[in-house]
Parts: structure tokens; sequence; C-alpha cells
């Protein structure tokens, strides 16, 4: 039942998502931003928590994964650091996300080279 609970929840996400790009002017990265800012929102709210408990990767994986683990960083940092915590503890808990993105999207541009339009 974990594998079809992260399917639905991650599955509904994404749909959502596409449901904005098709039907709304909003650009996809301004969707991103939306989702990001999103799981931030109901991270700091209480909201997002039980919907990863509930699906697990369905919840984590998407995007809004992103900003609910920006969220959770920043709420131990502060705890651990106090005030410096708010700038630390994001980039300190999505550094291992952060460090991928970047290598990969290095690697596939030394890989596959642009095309004039």
């Amino acid at each position: 039942m974990t594998y079809f609970n992260a399917f639905w929840v991650g599955g509904l996400l994404c749909a959502i998502a596409q449901v904005l790009i098709d039907k709304t002017t909003l650009t996809p990265a301004r969707i991103l931003v939306l989702y990001v800012c999103l799981g931030v929102f109901l991270t700091a709210f209480g909201i997002y928590t039980p919907i990863v408990e509930y699906a697990g990767a369905g919840a984590t994986v998407p995007i809004m994964g992103f900003g609910y683990s920006l969220c959770n960083g920043v709420k131990e940092a502060v705890m651990k650091q106090g005030f410096l915590g708010i700038f630390t503890g994001g980039v300190t808990a999505t550094a291992a996300g952060i460090t991928a993105a970047v290598l990969f999207g290095y690697l596939y541009a030394l890989i596959f080279k642009p095309k004039e339009k």
C-alpha cells in the first residue's frame, strides 16, 4: 500500500502542475517556484508533514519536497544555532540535492551540444 500511496500522491502533484501549464499562462519556471514556496508554507504550518508521512517518496521527490526539506533544515538550524540558522539551515539540508543538480547539469552540458533555433 505504501507504493500505491506514493504513486497516487506524487501523480496528483504532477497532474496539478500539468493542468496549470496547460490551462493557465503560467510558465513552467513560475510553477516550479510556486511549488517550492507552497512546500515551504505547507511545512511551516504543519500541513505537509502528515502528507509526507502518508505518501513517503510521493511527497518528498516532487519539487514540493524540496521546499519541505528547506523548511525543515531551517527549523533544525534555528534550534541549534539561533538566528544564524535562518541563513544556513536550508542550504545545509538540501546540499546533496543541489550538488547533484549542478553535477548532472554540468555532465549533461559536456555530453550534449546545444543547437541553434
